[in-house]
């Protein structure tokens, strides 16, 4: 059952069902409609109100579509679908939400799964008279600017998180356990793999908006969009730096890894050889043939004089040739 609720402040109904929930608000002739869990009755719901493809629709509630941008100039609107991180605390890693968005004339329609927190700001945002004007107050194509800027704002402190930890890592892999700083490389790689794996596509899709005049939109889209264009930009070249020092701190471990490995074969290698000798005369000692001095009584102190003489030379000859 639909519950729809409307107050004296300027914002429309709010209208949920299990499942779903519809924000509208309206400024003058822009409505902006905000769907977390659209199904497939708030579609049904939209596609009274408005001319949108089928396909555009189905995209919606198709799971995790690759980043687009559609034009629609008989309709009169634009389809993006857009995707932007957001961190998984219980695993360490940042994964993928998406937001679709329809934008025309007199609306925009933002759909989302509730997990974007910076819209979700803006949502409550909306309630505010005051705020509400400065986010409506300059048309659609001026809202769709503010909704994607501040999705792409909220990306910056995970790639400053990501910064702390490589500025951790780099200051503990000279002093660290291995194994440690294994793991943590591998989370941060892990981090920096999705970002960019998530970032990327949208790159294409922002840059199409700038570039491409819309004038349904009513807005400067070499200005605004452009903006858009250049955050995305800063993201990108601060993921590729990241991943650049994490491919050097990753080498650099690699190689303190094999010095260590290396410095301790030796030890172990310089052990066996010392013990060998003393091992061969044991053995000779202890086979079933007659020794010559096996009856006295010194030849037990005469033994272990000659093995630790043996071990002790070949010590001697190791350091003079600086093996050890």
């Amino acid at each position: 059952m639909i519950v729809r609720t409307r107050k004296q402040t300027g914002r429309l109904p709010v209208q949920a069902n299990e499942g779903a929930t519809t924000h509208t608000f309206e400024m003058g002739t822009l409505r902006w409609v905000d769907v977390i869990h659209p199904g497939a009755e708030q579609l049904a719901h939209l596609r009274e109100q408005h001319s949108f493809h089928p396909l555009h629709l189905e995209d919606v509630l198709s799971y995790l579509q690759r980043p687009k941008i559609d034009d629609n100039p008989e309709s009169g609107y634009v389809f993006l679908v857009l995707h932007f991180p957001v961190f998984d605390k219980a695993n360490r890693v940042a994964v993928v939400s998406e937001i679709d968005i329809f934008a025309g004339r007199d609306f925009v329609i933002t759909l989302h799964d509730g997990k974007l927190k910076p819209l979700t700001r803006l949502v409550r945002a909306g309630q505010d008279e005051q705020q509400r004007t400065a986010l409506m107050g300059r048309g659609s194509g001026y809202l769709l600017y503010r909704i994607i800027e501040a999705l792409i704002s909220a990306c910056f402190p995970m790639l400053y998180r990501v910064d702390q930890n490589l500025d951790r890592i780099e200051a503990n892999i000279f002093t660290r356990n291995a194994a440690d700083m294994i793991e943590e490389l591998s989370f941060v790689r892990r981090d920096i793999i999705s970002l960019r794996r998530i970032l990327r596509p949208n790159i294409a899709v922002v840059r199409s908006l700038e570039v491409r005049e819309r004038t349904f939109l009513r807005v400067d889209e070499e200005v605004y969009f452009g903006d858009l264009t250049d955050g995305l930009s800063k993201l990108w070249d601060t993921l590729e730096e990241q991943h650049e020092l994490i491919v050097g701190l990753n080498a650099t471990l690699d190689s303190l890894t094999s010095h260590r490995i290396n410095k301790e074969m030796k030890i172990f290698t310089m052990i066996s050889v010392l013990v060998l000798p003393m091992t061969l005369f044991a053995s000779i000692l202890g086979m079933n043939v007659e020794i010559p001095f096996a009856e006295s009584n010194w030849a037990l102190p005469a033994s272990l004089g000659v093995m630790s003489l043996l071990g002790f030379g070949l010590f001697i000859f190791f350091r003079w040739k600086r093996w050890i």
